[in-house]
């Protein structure tokens, strides 16, 4: 048999774990994930939550799934279908075969495809795969009964060794692929390094279902190679998530700045981890509270602004709503505050584990009064780093909030992360106030050249003085309504952010010289949009690629940038914000729109039809 066995090359694959949402299948796939990187391949992940927190076990709504691509070269997405779909139940079969292509390899659990297990599913054929037509090449496994097989002597109870199942899956799977499989034992080794029975009963599940596919070959006729043709940085890689990263990019921020970092936060999905990940970090001079409520941890966060803190809050758009006073009170006080956003599906409650850009309108304008606020998108796992010290640089050097928006999609999914030098990034120059400004200095006293207000610390001698909610006067900082005085103070506040685009990089042009079409875009939908314009281009079509990063305010090019082309297609995932807010800001646009709110990534196939589509209009 093993003269029959095929090993085919391939340029790129992509593997998606299915299952209960106890059935493992996100460490499954961030194993398959960290041993690829660990090969030296580029990655991409999608962590694909359910909604529920405990669903029913087998039903629908409770199937969850991990996808991973890997790729010979540079990967910029998760992939938008797959080559090896693991389900591990009937339920995980129904809901994840329509990211099967055509000649994916399906691998099965074939102890839970019982007929109690196909009615949950709901299924009404006793052959789920004729009943969905199915004709993909099937690995039917008894990987529960081999589970208690290979454990029954280790003393375990029967639920621990249930919850070894992912191991044998993945174990098989590292066979299909190839991979190293003795890496996958070091990795849980390490996970469970305080509970070694745990940890050997997985390695010895792990290496049971390599052997598996190794001595039966998994009734499949190929096994499949990916070579690795990475053009990698020589240095050391990590594979990282966003919230991860964010939360990185935070405590270097702080540590350059040489400030303490205080988050004031609430827990909320999708971005309650980055709170766990800082909470780690006190060795480092972090301090991080959970406050009773978003406005709490919000306002705390001002407070240790005022004090002389780099403040940062985290949160997702239902809490952006009610954090919104909190943020409005550190416009007007003109104090360094990050916000980081991550958002996702809403309205209300919405779809709290799926991902959407539909936040940009609400962080730009959804206050009361004339609240200008920068607002930055990461557009990656690994950008969240930069993109989170840029917002920290931002705040502090121009005493603003800064609004970091980043979704569901970027900060649950990872990529391999080249560890960065923080040599190599800029200062972080608060504008403190100077000695010799004691005895003539007032709270709004500003730079003339940036528009920002000098930094007082309380507790500095000389600069006693009182900041709120209510307007002040531009000369002597106390309260004031006078109507001329409130228009400049408005106007100033304004400016201030505007002078912001000095600071930043000018929009950058990726693709074709002369395209006859260009696709904008923003945060989180890097990835699928520059791979759709790689796809045109193998088609011959000429297409280029700018992707705003910095949204408030605009790259100081952006309107020379957009003038050039006859043809603009803005994709985002919503209804058209950062489209109406680009005819805003830059007059006579005429913009084609593709946008959807399916709470999933952008399928690039469908990027491609659009653009195909407008370029024949």
């Amino acid at each position: 048999m093993a003269d029959q066995m095929i090993v085919k090359e391939l340029e790129d694959v992509v593997v998606r774990f299915s299952g209960d949402s106890g059935d493992g299948m996100q460490l499954a796939g961030n194993m398959f994930s960290n041993i690829s990187a660990t090969e030296g391949y580029d990655i991409s992940t999608f962590p694909d939550f359910p909604a529920d927190i405990r669903a029913p076990q087998g039903s629908l709504t409770g199937v969850s799934g991990f996808q991973v691509h890997i790729g010979s070269g540079k990967v910029y997405t998760p992939g938008d279908k797959c080559d090896v779909l693991v389900a591990m139940n009937p339920a995980a079969l129904k809901t994840q075969y329509k990211f099967c292509k055509s000649k994916s390899v399906i691998i099965i659990d074939t102890d839970s495809f019982t007929k109690k297990d196909l009615e949950k599913a709901q299924f009404e054929l006793e052959n789920p795969f004729s009943e969905l037509g199915i004709k993909n090449e099937v690995v039917e496994a008894a990987i529960t009964t081999m589970c208690k097989e290979c454990l029954k002597d280790s003393g375990l109870d029967n639920k621990s060794i249930m919850r070894t199942k992912n191991m044998f899956a993945l174990g098989l799977v590292c066979w299909l692929f190839h991979r190293d499989v003795s890496v996958g034992a070091k990795l849980l080794r390490e996970k469970f390094a305080k509970k070694p029975e745990i940890a050997e009963a997985n390695v010895k599940v792990l290496y049971a279902g390599y052997q598996f596919g190794e001595n039966t070959h998994a009734s499949v006729s190929t096994s499949y190679v990916v070579p690795n043709r990475a053009q990698k940085a020589p240095g050391r890689y990590m594979d990282i998530n966003g919230n991860k990263a964010t939360a990185y990019g935070l405590i270097a921020a702080a540590e350059k700045a040489g400030l303490q970092l205080y988050l004031g936060s609430y827990p909320i999905t999708p971005a309650t981890d980055i709170l766990h990940e800082l909470a780690k970090h006190k060795s480092l001079g972090v301090k991080t509270v959970q406050c009773e409520d978003e406005i709490a941890g919000c306002a705390s966060a001002v407070g240790a602004a005022f004090a002389g803190a780099l403040a940062v809050t985290t949160t997702s758009g239902p809490g952006i709503c009610l954090k919104s006073e909190a943020m409005n009170l550190a416009v007007i006080t003109e104090l360094p505050l990050v916000i980081v956003d991550v958002q996702r599906g809403g309205p209300s409650t919405g779809l709290p584990t799926k991902s959407e850009q539909t936040d940009l309108l609400q962080v730009l304008f959804g206050r009361n009064g004339e609240s200008p606020m920068p607002v930055i998108a990461a557009t990656s796992p690994t950008d969240c780093f930069d993109a989170a010290y840029m917002a920290c640089k931002i705040a502090l050097e121009h005493m603003t909030p800064v609004v970091l928006l980043t979704d569901a999609y970027i900060a649950n999914g990872s990529a391999a992360w080249h560890l960065p030098d923080l040599n190599q990034y800029p200062a972080i120059k608060p504008p403190y106030v100077k000695p010799e400004m004691a005895g003539h200095w007032t709270p709004f006293m500003r730079n003339a050249d940036t528009g920002v207000r000098y930094w007082a610390i309380p507790g500095m001698e000389g600069f006693m003085h009182r900041i709120g909610g209510l307007e002040k006067s531009n000369e002597t900082g106390a309260i004031s309504t006078d109507p001329e005085n409130h228009n400049l103070m408005t106007r100033l506040r304004e400016e201030k952010v505007d002078r912001i685009a000095d600071d930043i990089p000018e929009l950058e042009v990726e693709g074709c010289d002369d395209a006859e079409l260009l696709l904008v875009g923003f945060g989180g939908t890097y990835g699928h949009l520059h791979s759709a314009m790689n796809a045109l281009s193998l088609l011959g079509k000429k297409v280029a690629l700018a992707h705003l990063k910095y949204i408030n305010p605009l790259p100081k090019n952006t309107a020379d940038v957009l003038s050039q082309y006859k043809k603009i297609l803005v994709a985002e995932q919503n209804s058209g914000q950062l489209a109406a807010y680009l005819r805003m800001k830059v007059e006579g646009l005429h913009l084609y729109q593709f946008n959807q709110i399916k709470g999933q990534p952008f399928v690039v196939q469908e990027l491609v039809d659009a653009c195909v589509e407008v370029l024949n209009a």
